[in-house]
């Protein structure tokens, strides 16, 4: 290929992505350090019309809690709740009131992954960075928990006076008066072999996480140089124009050439010296949607050493939902491995072979019927599961449920679930939410927090015109930033 073509392609192809680029390292940047963003949000209402809640929709409605009366009102109410915290109703439906008070005031620490009561009357909500109990004077209060660095809880639940908090990796258990929680660290199940997920593996890799808070500042530094690898590109095309111009009208253009030149030796130093890098960062991001992530996505390796990865823990980032089986008097855990079960939490957790099928996603809704079967709800769908018969059918058709899950999303992209409305079925779809009830108009631009907002910027997904294109934007993208890079090193080295 010719020279000029080579700097026709890396101009053109810069020129296109480079706003995306610079997008992509801003974003980049606040999801690698998510706490210290989590007390900024926006308004849905500057959002796309797609983010707007509409029918409790979009992660509004993961699930509910029936209170008996003099906990929460001296009525018996019902606890909704979900990405954007607790709301108070009835068991008609009828009215909704905010419940969220005592929690920090960003929405990113009021996204509540689970509510649990206690025989004694003692209010529990588990949101992902924390664990909180309610008090009628104070509202929420957060409780201590002994968590490692960095988790996030998945989910709570009782049984019996025993409270259990779910964390990505360990259980912290408590019982009455529930002030002090003790960990647990489960056994390895029998078919474990120390490898890890590789799709997990290059996720970590592209933030930088994998190697602890050094990798993300490495991977936030790349971002840097991205952002200015497009600025000082959009400076290189553009400025020669303005000069052209101040000149023809007589003006001196000494400032703009010197600039010119600064930006081009900037841009040609830092491209060459950082191209390893920079295309590493490309690449990985790239892999992490769909379609590489289809082929990534069931891929195991072994853990790198002395990474976050190399865990002696075996359920590392593992586990989802944990419930207790009335009917098989044993523990059912939903993990990223598939569901396991457990007599106690001293014993080896089995693998259970014949399960629901479950969106690489991740399990929203697990909860046993009067009948005993369990009703297992992901962006997969929902699924009605009979342990005892080894049955396992659709919800919605009531054909034989498939033998895996298939593509992320399915026809019924399930987010919540609830049996506390007096003659209502509700389940909550991502995009169609549920007409169990009229959603209050002022719910409808309740904020995202920021550091979604840059989630939904780095995937892609903020760009609601291109529809479903928005699956393989950063298929397309990658592609394109990739060519850049590659285009604008062939161009120097030539020249050197």
């Amino acid at each position: 290929m010719k020279k000029s073509t080579w700097k026709k392609h890396h101009k053109w192809f810069g020129l296109i992505f480079a706003f995306f680029i610079i997008l992509f390292g801003a974003s980049g940047i606040i999801l690698n350090h998510r706490q210290l963003f989590s007390d900024y949000q926006i308004s849905r209402k500057w959002l796309p019309d797609a983010y707007r809640y509409k029918s409790w929709n979009n992660g509004l409605l993961r699930g509910t809690l029936s209170c008996p009366p003099g906990i929460c009102q001296e009525d018996s109410a019902v606890l909704l709740f979900g990405n954007a915290g607790i709301f108070l109703t009835d068991h008609d439906a009828t009215t909704f009131n905010d419940f969220n008070r005592g929690f920090p005031h960003g929405v990113d620490w009021r996204n509540i992954r689970g509510i649990a009561i206690t025989p004694q009357g003692d209010l529990f909500a588990a949101a992902q960075f924390g664990l909180y109990r309610y008090s009628k004077k104070a509202g929420w209060q957060a409780v201590r928990l002994p968590l490692q660095k960095g988790e996030k809880l998945s989910d709570i639940t009782t049984h019996g006076d025993t409270l259990i908090v779910v964390g990505r990796s360990c259980l912290y258990y408590a019982t009455s008066p529930y002030r002090h929680f003790s960990p647990i660290i489960l056994q390895a199940p029998e078919e474990y072999n120390g490898k890890v997920s590789l799709f997990r593996t290059i996720w970590l890799l592209h933030s930088g996480e994998l190697f602890g808070t050094a990798g993300k500042l490495v991977m936030d530094t790349l971002a840097v140089i991205l952002i200015i690898l497009s600025v000082s590109g959009i400076f290189y095309w553009f400025l020669p124009k303005y000069i052209r111009r101040m000149k023809q009208t007589g003006r001196s253009a000494t400032t703009s050439i010197a600039l010119l030149k600064t930006s081009l030796s900037w841009h040609d130093k830092i491209g060459r010296t950082t191209i390893v890098l920079t295309l590493f960062i490309a690449l990985t991001g790239w892999c992490l949607r769909p379609p590489v992530l289809l082929a990534l996505v069931y891929g195991r390796i072994p853990a790198i050493p002395f990474t976050q990865l190399d865990s002696p823990n075996a359920w590392n980032d593992k586990l989802r939902m944990l419930r207790y089986d009335e009917k098989q008097n044993d523990w059912l855990l939903a993990t990223s491995e598939g569901f396991y079960s457990l007599k106690s939490f001293q014993s080896t957790p089995v693998k259970i072979s014949k399960t629901p099928p479950v969106s690489v996603m991740g399990i929203n809704v697990l909860k046993q019927d009067k009948q005993g079967n369990w009703l297992t709800g992901s962006f997969s769908g929902m699924y009605v599961w009979n342990r005892h018969l080894g049955n396992i059918t659709d919800f919605f058709t009531g054909k034989t449920a498939p033998e895996t899950a298939g593509p992320p999303f399915g026809n019924h992209a399930i987010t919540g679930y609830s049996s506390d409305f007096d003659g209502k079925l509700c389940i909550a779809e991502y995009e169609k939410g549920s007409g169990f009830a009229s959603m209050p108009a002022n719910m409808e631009t309740l904020p995202m927090s920021l550091w979604n907002f840059a989630q939904e910027i780095h995937t892609g997904r903020i760009y609601t015109v291109l529809g479903k294109g928005t699956l393989v934007f950063i298929f397309f993208a990658g592609l394109g930033v990739l060519w850049s890079l590659i285009t604008g090193y062939i161009i120097r080295r030539r020249k050197s």
